[in-house]
């Protein structure tokens, strides 16, 4: 059998098979442009709440990015994943005032050109006048939120606030306290042993004997312990689970419970107590540093402090959220006299001793 090939057929087939490739780009070329931009990510390691997507999403959609999350559990572990070679995966932090200083000190944190932050300037001037995270005449961090660690408790199980931290050692309430596993229930041990007097500074600078005699308070304590906390979640279950009936927490818990309509209280005891002043720095080892700055921006702005105090109740750093806030809310984040309210917190420092800290803690914990 003989085949003819048509001249003009083949012609035709190959100029199909043409527009069809073009037409193939064509459609890949717009699928591509759909997808836009390779975005960049933002990497944070923060204390929770403080990436809560009521507030991210703004940014994100107004810079074309991603914000990404760790949470951490305590000062401690984020020097470590800081100092263990973990700094290039995060490009912002909000370390305490308890490590902030020896953060800055270890060339962990990059300085701030605080001229692309212009909201700076309307931070609570207390704040911005702490040496915490300046060094050579450059600032490392912008003031966030401040807040304490009040003794929080089930109402149901007290008829009054209890006015003491000593309330957690009452045999009565064996396997029903909860401790944050953070050497800050170091410090309130040592605000009952009186520690403290005449001078608060003390708790960040205890001597060897006064480091046992915390150890052995805490130890004793150990009865009443049903479990020591690491995140604010786990203390929120706890309560809701009824397993604890009081605990040194944060406002950050009282705010959750209260949602969940559990019935939470919140008491600075006569002691006082101690809390922290927290700052957003950008890693040393950040390969986004302008995109962080214009974040460190945006969390310092009265609209977003709102959305922050909303999510946590701790104090904004930026006194003109103020304005976006009932009278009410104002009072209870104690935005209606703040000078005063400080007064009743320790706030954090850094502490020169804290590996021995850390040994008579961990001593504690393994404690039988």
């Amino acid at each position: 059998m003989v085949y003819r090939i048509d001249a003009k057929q083949v012609q035709g087939e190959l100029t199909m098979q043409r527009w069809l490739g073009f037409a193939a780009a064509l459609v890949l070329a717009f699928a591509s442009a759909s997808c836009g931009p390779k975005q960049d990510t933002l990497s944070l390691l923060v204390w929770e709440g403080y990436a809560d997507p009521s507030f991210l999403h703004a940014f994100e959609d107004a810079h074309h990015c991603k914000v990404v999350a760790s949470y951490m559990g305590s000062s401690d572990e984020l020097v470590a994943k800081l100092r263990g070679g973990s700094a290039a995966n995060y490009d912002v932090i909000s370390p305490s005032s308890d490590v902030a200083t020896s953060i800055v000190r270890a060339g962990l944190a990059a300085p701030l050109d605080l001229s692309k932050i212009p909201t700076y300037t309307q931070l609570s001037q207390k704040l911005r006048d702490s040496t915490l995270v300046k060094a050579n005449g450059q600032t490392y961090g912008v003031p966030f939120v401040w807040g304490p660690n009040p003794l929080l408790y089930d109402t149901t199980a007290f008829t009054a606030p209890p006015d003491s931290w000593s309330i957690l050692w009452d045999p009565k309430y064996k396997g029903k306290i909860s401790l944050w596993d953070e050497l800050s229930s170091m410090y309130m041990a040592g605000q009952v042993l009186g520690y403290d007097k005449p001078d608060p500074n003390q708790l960040f600078n205890l001597s060897d004997a006064q480091l046992e005699a915390v150890k052995k308070k805490l130890i004793d304590l150990k009865p009443n312990i049903r479990k020591y906390w690491s995140t604010g979640g786990e203390l929120t279950n706890l309560f809701q689970n009824h397993e604890v009936i009081a605990a040194m927490g944060w406002p950050l818990m009282t705010n959750q419970l209260r949602k969940l309509n559990f019935p939470i209280g919140e008491t600075i005891p006569k002691e006082n107590t101690t809390g922290w002043i927290d700052h957003l720095m950008i890693t040393a080892a950040s390969t986004h540093k302008q995109l962080a700055q214009t974040f460190l921006e945006y969390m310092a702005e009265p609209q977003t402090q709102k959305l922050v105090t909303d999510v946590t109740h701790y104090t904004p750093a930026n006194p003109a959220t103020a304005q976006l806030l009932t009278a009410d809310e104002k009072k209870a984040l104690h935005l209606d006299n703040p000078d005063e309210y400080m007064k009743r917190i320790y706030f954090w420092q850094d502490v020169p001793r804290r590996p021995k800290y850390t040994e008579i803690w961990n001593e504690v914990k393994n404690a039988q």
